[in-house]
């Protein structure tokens, strides 16, 4: 068993200290896009689970430049952090940001970058929203500081692909996860666990192939109940149930034994914001949500990579 900084998984903070040595910090900005599921080219609504901010409602409001954006966000982790050692890591949450010409990509992405507290660029985005000219920009950039792009796969199976109305096909993703690794650029995957209809070994699954495809990174998404999304529409009928407590930590255990060990895992919940949350209502206690996780982790002697077969 490898012990990442008293963890029984590869978690992001040792992954970041290792990387920068020091602690570092994600802002969540916003670059003024939006989604090829909302402005019509796939659909209007989104995806089933996605709320009027386009997964980014903890970003900073896009009316503002991105230099007055980070100062915002870092005001937000002032009391975490020392600003004058402090890093950062950049992050383009808030909808599909590479959904965009690519001079405005060039410009917004460059600007960031060539922020002295600026580690890191990340960009949240879809894999059907990345042509070869915006992954060789990537590439580029990445030749100054690291870049790393988080892909919203969410499941493997196409008939729940279809429900939650992702837009895009497996081969889409694995073309461009191809590209993007030879681009030189880091990978980093969205799984939601708790998608209606999806058994444990569906969900399973879906870490077993990202898995055997030996990602970077992965955020393991606890599905969350926004207000206003159809998702909501839905669990008010009744339509699903959403993921106990016990049976979560029990899931993310399992999903955990199954990944490499040089998986960096980057998030084991996810927080809705309480403003917005229909369910679970027991998600919304961050701390109580990790440190359960590590004890039954510990109290189950789980750790990553023991079922692992690559």
């Amino acid at each position: 068993m490898t012990d990442w900084n008293q963890k029984p998984y590869h978690s992001l903070d040792f992954h970041l200290k290792e990387t920068f040595g020091k602690k570092v910090y994600k802002l969540a900005l916003d670059g003024g896009m939006t989604c090829p599921n909302r402005d019509g080219t796939l659909g209007t609504g989104g995806c089933i689970f996605c709320s009027t901010g386009g997964s980014g409602d903890f970003a900073a409001p896009r009316t503002r430049s991105v230099k007055e954006q980070v100062e915002q966000a870092k005001k937000r982790v002032s009391g975490k952090i020392d600003e004058t050692t402090g890093a950062y890591i950049a992050y383009f949450q808030s909808y599909t940001n590479t959904y965009a010409p690519l001079p405005y990509l060039e410009s917004l992405f460059s600007e960031t970058i060539a922020l002295p507290e600026i580690c890191a660029l990340s960009i949240g985005t879809r894999p059907d929203c990345l042509p070869p000219e915006t992954v060789a920009l990537l590439s580029r950039l990445n030749e100054q500081k690291p870049v790393w792009v988080e892909l919203g796969l969410q499941t493997i199976h196409k008939k729940t692909a279809a429900f939650i109305r992702r837009g895009y096909e497996l081969s889409v993703f694995e073309d461009a996860h191809r590209r993007l690794k030879e681009a030189g650029l880091t990978v980093i995957v969205h799984v939601i666990l708790g998608l209606p209809g999806e058994s444990t070994e569906d969900m399973l699954n879906t870490v077993r192939y990202l898995a055997n495809l030996r990602i970077d990174g992965i955020k393991l998404q606890l599905l969350h109940v926004l207000k206003g999304t159809d998702l909501d529409l839905l669990y008010k009928q009744h339509a699903f149930e959403i993921m106990s407590f016990p049976d979560y930590l029990s899931l993310v255990g399992q999903c955990i034994r199954l990944l490499p060990p040089e998986t960096v895992i980057h998030r084991v919940s996810g927080d809705g914001p309480k403003s917005l949350l229909t369910a679970p209502m027991w998600s919304a206690n961050k701390r109580l949500v990790l440190n359960s996780l590590a004890k039954y982790l510990k109290e189950n002697g789980i750790f990553q990579g023991q079922d692992f077969h690559g």
